[in-house]
């Protein structure tokens, strides 16, 4: 079976991992949290002492990690390159959230080596990545898009070709726009419906068999009771936190500014998100906007 390297072990990595493992694949992990390398290690995974020895000889690496910084160094300014460590025919999945631009320029570091790198964020959440249900948008050819589809179907349901490098990055940060808009949107029109009398769940039943029917209030309801198993029931714990929601919008006004693509409603939502982070909320999962309206 394949050996497959796995850096980045956090809520989203670990599952991921896990999945492969339990699929059958050889995992080789590392993350620099000591927890993170133990939970990978229950779920079958062998850990790696470093980056380095994790990606030694695996004909696939996985990468998940917080920015385009890390990205870069990790595989490309570090002391100790992983691509001075892949060999050459290999392929690279970077499923980090990152800018498209250091996407395209790690691949072209990539292909001077003669290795496959492609830019493959995901959608669906924490809970996607346990279930292994998560989308995948990807960037690189048709033929390194093929050559990884394999991999992304064990842990994801939905996998696309977005485009070239930088592709996967482009259509990502245009969803999470899209999703903070809609999320921003449900938490005003619940709060309104409360703060005139309507029950919250009735409401949001309502408005998920009206026109105003949207992700957030199918399977993410941002008000505390009414859906189980979302993380307004747990005080907003765990999630999609708002810092990385804040992240992802200030990617989007980047790209926005690179093409002069307006949008008002996506700077909106960022002047939103920003404020809520300030509010000392950043640790919290970006449903947690409610609270915002609630304490108007």
């Amino acid at each position: 079976m394949t050996t497959i390297a796995f850096i980045g072990l956090g809520n989203m990595g670990g599952p991921m991992a896990a999945n492969l493992s339990k699929a059958g694949f050889d995992v080789r992990a590392f993350d620099l949290s000591v927890q993170a390398l133990a939970t990978a290690k229950e779920h079958g995974c062998e850990v790696a002492a470093s980056a380095q020895d994790a990606a030694k000889d695996a004909r696939v690496v996985i990468s998940m990690l917080p920015a385009g910084q890390h990205v870069r160094a990790l595989f490309v300014d570090g002391e100790a390159p992983l691509f001075d460590v892949i060999a050459p025919g290999a392929l690279v999945i970077d499923s980090s959230t990152i800018d498209a631009e250091t996407a395209r320029k790690v691949a072209a570091a990539a292909e001077e080596k003669g290795i496959d790198f492609i830019d493959a964020p995901v959608s669906g959440g924490v809970g996607g990545a346990q279930a292994g249900t998560l989308t995948f948008i990807v960037g690189g050819t048709s033929a390194q898009f093929e050559k990884a589809r394999p991999v992304l179907e064990v842990m994801g349901k939905n996998i696309f070709h977005a485009g070239e490098s930088g592709a996967g990055q482009v259509a990502k940060a245009c969803n999470n726009m899209l999703l903070a808009i809609l999320m921003a949107g449900t938490c005003e029109a619940i709060n309104m419906g409360v703060k005139n009398g309507l029950d919250p769940a009735v409401l949001s039943e309502i408005m998920k068999q009206s026109s105003g029917g949207n992700w957030a209030l199918n399977v993410y309801n941002p008000y505390p009771g009414v859906m189980e198993n979302a993380p307004a029931l747990k005080g907003y714990q765990g999630g999609f936190l708002t810092e990385l929601m804040l992240k992802d919008l200030n990617l989007a006004m980047d790209i926005s500014q690179q093409s002069a693509a307006p949008v008002p409603m996506g700077s909106a939502a960022r002047a939103l998100y920003a404020l809520h982070k300030a509010n000392g909320h950043g640790r919290l999962d970006f449903s947690s906007l409610m609270t915002f309206y609630q304490d108007k």
